[in-house]
């Protein structure tokens, strides 16, 4: 809403120029008012070193009465920093500048132990306003939204139940890429993965200022957070927002027979750039020329869709926005691990075979994946050893192993007799291995450790088309590249070797690997691992 916003540049005595300018909407300490005063102050001060102007600040009208209490004694001061340029004409040179700045104003927020301070956007093309309130309360809260010349292209909007964290203004969505519905199960996992990236992350958008941006994902931030960080990342790194959606939440691929090569070579390049997220998910987004929809591999959240002469709504539901009959032209849903798009400067909408046509076609992805080295049939054509072992020395293994007479009736007995996996609950309430008096080997802690949500239940025939054990090994790249470097390494179908498999695996490798001994000399004081 440009016009609206120059009108509140202008009450502060300044007027526009000929170049963009932007907007940030900032949630304050509201009851510290040294730490608001700080925060204003390093907000100001980082928006000036990055070659822009302050042009004052905004308290953002609000409307309290219709909120609630818990709500009101946590409510932030919520103001907007108006930000202007006498430098930069492109809008997407300006927001990668501002996604720097913001990344450093939240470092230096933090070593200065501010709470409560938040950036919920900080941009020349979008604006987020949102809280910690019902749906129908956004506009009445905030009553910008009421106002006539507050228009957009785009709308992305979303009321969240809190499943893994608990419910705070900051953490209300929609973020700055995207909105997501659902819960991301591979949480701890991608976060470590993320970590082990940056270090090799590099980009031209960035020059030297790539550490400004780590860590990548707050270690605070909800699994929808953390996913909104890392596509950002994607797309500031000049990846479009289809492409960042596919490569961190992929279609099922490795079991269809009905995709073309093109596109299983385009999902096989997604898969060596990064590890997905995984989970149900639906989510929408917007950045720059696109605007997107679209599922997880499992279609555990729903997305449905109508399509207009002049709009397209997509959401959990159908029928959230009231559109005359003779107006709509198609109505469908997203399936799994499909979306759809429209590109805002072609005008175009893209169904989801259009889309990712379009994606498998931009790059020579079929020539860059012949770089993955499949070592399945080396591993394979290993000669096996089985030994015979007597009972008594099997009871003996077992137990020094910790199995117990648990583990063989409900877990061992149903795998072998009925070739079922054992049901059971998730929890582990046995005590943690320094304070146990029995042994737990390191198979013990091989446990999900959140609650997943699916519904319906993944079943076995679903399971088969949509799962996968395709394990990576080796050369973890710079994520921000787009060649055929990040499809050098080798590929299993199955973690799972056998101790004769594993040791041809390692003799393939050569000098390519190091071994590191993880047993330790009990009467070595002071033994470190860093050492070795």
């Amino acid at each position: 809403p440009e016009e609206f916003f120059k009108e509140q540049i202008e009450r502060t005595g300044h007027k526009t120029n000929d170049f963009p300018f932007a907007v940030g909407m900032v949630f304050l300490p509201r009851t510290d008012f040294a730490d608001q005063e700080k925060s204003r102050i390093i907000v100001e001060s980082e928006i000036i070193k990055g070659g822009f102007n302050i042009l004052g600040w905004r308290h953002v009208p609000i409307n309290t009465r219709i909120i609630g209490e818990k709500a009101k004694l946590t409510r932030p001061e919520i103001e907007q920093v108006l930000i202007g340029n006498d430098i930069f004409s492109n809008k997407v040179e300006i927001d990668n500048k501002l996604y720097l700045i913001r990344k450093r104003i939240e470092k230096k927020i933090k070593q200065e132990n501010i709470n409560e301070f938040y950036v919920c956007s900080l941009s020349s093309q979008s604006i987020i306003y949102k809280g910690m309130f019902l749906a129908e309360q956004l506009s009445n809260f905030y009553p910008d939204i009421q106002d006539s010349r507050f228009i957009s292209k785009f709308a992305v909007y979303h009321q969240r139940y809190s499943t893994n964290t608990f419910p705070t203004w900051s953490l209300a969505q929609p973020f700055r890429v995207i909105a997501h519905n659902g819960e991301i199960n591979t949480l701890k996992g991608n976060k470590n993965w993320m970590a082990a990236h940056e270090p090799r992350m590099r980009h031209a958008n960035f020059e030297n200022n790539i550490e400004d941006l780590k860590p990548i994902i707050d270690s605070n931030a909800s699994d929808s957070a953390a996913l909104d960080a890392t596509i950002e990342l994607l797309v500031r790194s000049n990846r479009s927002l289809p492409m960042a959606k596919l490569i961190t939440i992929p279609e099922a691929f490795a079991h269809r027979r009905d995709f073309s090569k093109k596109l299983k070579d385009l999902y096989a390049y997604a898969n060596a750039v990064m590890e997905s997220w995984d989970g149900p998910a639906a989510i929408c987004g917007v950045h720059e020329d696109w605007a997107i929809a679209g599922m997880d591999r499992n279609g555990l959240r729903p997305i449905r869709y109508t399509l207009t002469k002049d709009f397209l709504v997509a959401g959990s539901e159908t029928g959230m926005v009231d559109i005359e009959e003779s107006e709509i032209i198609e109505r469908g849903r997203v399936g799994p691990g499909q979306m759809i798009a429209v590109n805002f400067q072609e005008g175009k909408f893209y169904h989801d075979s259009a889309i990712k046509s379009k994606l498998s076609q931009s790059r020579p992805f079929g020539e860059w994946t012949k770089k993955i080295t499949h070592i399945d049939k080396l591993v394979q054509s290993v000669d096996e050893e089985f030994r015979e072992i007597d009972s008594g020395d099997l009871r003996k293994r077992m137990a020094s192993f910790g199995w117990t007479v648990e583990d063989i009736e409900l877990i061992l007995h149903p795998m072998i007799a009925d070739k079922k996996e054992a049901v059971g609950s998730m929890g582990d309430d046995t005590p943690l291995a320094v304070l146990s008096d029995n042994y737990r080997g390191l198979h013990h802690f091989f446990r999900q450790n959140f609650s997943q949500v699916t519904n319906p239940p993944i079943d076995s025939l679903r399971e088969k088309v949509v799962m996968t054990l395709r394990t990576r090994i080796g050369n973890l790249s710079n994520i921000l590249d787009e060649d055929q470097s990040q499809c050098d390494h080798l590929q299993l179908n199955s973690p799972f070797l056998s101790i004769n498999q594993f040791k041809t695996m390692r003799q393939y490798m050569k000098d390519t690997v190091k071994i590191i001994d993880t047993t330790m000399n009990l009467n070595q004081k002071n033994y470190s691992f860093k050492e070795e």
